[in-house]
């Protein structure tokens, strides 16, 4: 295992920070926040550098929201100065923990996402099942609760096998016990603020342990991961249910996480293999019927913003291809034509 050691001033470097702050920035320049500590940049970042090269940093609080996605999520925005900050740790830990990631980890990587995955899932699927005339099953888990039970002192000794560097260990700490869940106690503190692009990197690195131990512990050829969803492709009905109780045990014992009890299946190939929003089918995919109508609230949705002034014909022709755009990625030529007919009737109405 490659070891990382003073790393802290290449994460605390001025370059660094002002980097971070141009990735930040790329499309929120019209928030009133973001303005506010562009006027005094210079001063904000310099300032930034000098707490955290005296380690005087203190992660700020959090403003909580709610949104639908499509269910009720409970999003925890940090300051703009730690968001800053967030990118500049993950410009700098991200290159050093990508490689060890397995290629089946589709979530928030480049190069990976949402499509790659259910590309790679339907690929391993007609493989296995010679393209439909085979039998073959599939076990699709969750995990309950996934960013409110990461274990802050777990997540921290992971970093501390790579990364032998006092200094930033104790700002990768202060970032990481900056947020606990509500679920937490005295005893254990845990939780990770869904909306931190530092969560993103964490939840990859904390789950990576349970892709290798899928992997390399008890050999799961055909799994694939995205956040706290994963599935496992075998011909074997009795092999996939042989491997829920190890799958438990590892995801408690190791990571202190459990399998959501009502998301737990075995389905076969044919039944379809619910996985992303999609359903995957020996001979085609379709879009999962949640997704379909949170598709055409959504377009719905955009539509009166563009009457109301609050968004642009661009944006809205762009919100509308990119929603076409998921429908094409599946077999779904009528609904494609039914958003279209749906979005001009909701433009041109009164």
């Amino acid at each position: 295992m490659k070891i990382y050691k003073n790393i802290f001033e290449k994460l605390i470097s001025l370059e660094n920070l002002f980097t971070a702050w141009d990735a930040f920035k790329n499309d929120k320049t019209n928030r009133y926040d973001v303005q506010v500590f562009e006027r005094r940049l210079e001063e904000n970042i310099f300032e930034l550098h000098r707490d955290l090269k005296t380690k005087k940093y203190k992660h700020g609080v959090y403003t909580g929201f709610w949104i639908r996605d499509p269910k009720p999520r409970h999003i925890h925005k940090a300051t703009v100065r730690d968001r800053v900050l967030h990118h500049a740790v993950f410009n700098i830990l991200n290159p050093i923990f990508e490689p060890t990631f397995i290629s089946h980890s589709f979530s928030c990587r480049i190069g990976k996402g949402t499509h790659k995955g259910i590309k790679a899932l339907k690929q391993i699927a007609d493989k296995i099942s010679e393209n439909g005339h085979k039998n073959i099953f599939a076990l699709k888990c969750d995990i309950k609760k996934f960013f409110d039970s990461v274990n802050h002192d777990l997540l921290i000794k992971i970093f501390d096998k790579k990364i032998k560097d006092d200094d930033a260990m104790w700002l990768l700490s202060e970032i990481v016990r900056s947020f606990i869940s509500k679920d937490a106690n005295i005893f254990e503190h845990k939780g990770m603020p869904i909306g931190n692009l530092t969560s993103q990197l964490f939840a990859n690195v904390y789950m990576n342990e349970f892709d290798q131990f899928m992997k390399h512990g008890i050999h799961a050829k055909h799994y694939l991961r995205y956040t706290d969803d994963f599935v496992v492709i075998s011909d074997s009905k009795d092999y996939l249910e042989k491997l829920i109780p190890q799958v438990n045990q590892f995801l408690k014992e190791k990571l202190g996480l459990d399998l959501h009890p009502n998301k737990v299946t075995i389905r076969k190939f044919r039944q379809g293999i619910d996985f992303l929003g999609y359903v995957i089918l020996p001979h085609h995919q379709q879009i999962r019927t949640k997704t379909k109508k949170r598709i055409f609230k959504k377009v719905f949705r955009r539509v009166l913003e563009q009457k109301q002034g609050l968004i642009s014909n661009e944006t809205l022709e762009q919100s509308l291809q990119s929603y076409l755009g998921v429908l094409g990625h599946a077999d779904s030529y009528k609904l494609s034509q039914e958003l279209k007919n749906k979005f001009w009737f909701w433009l041109t109405e009164n």
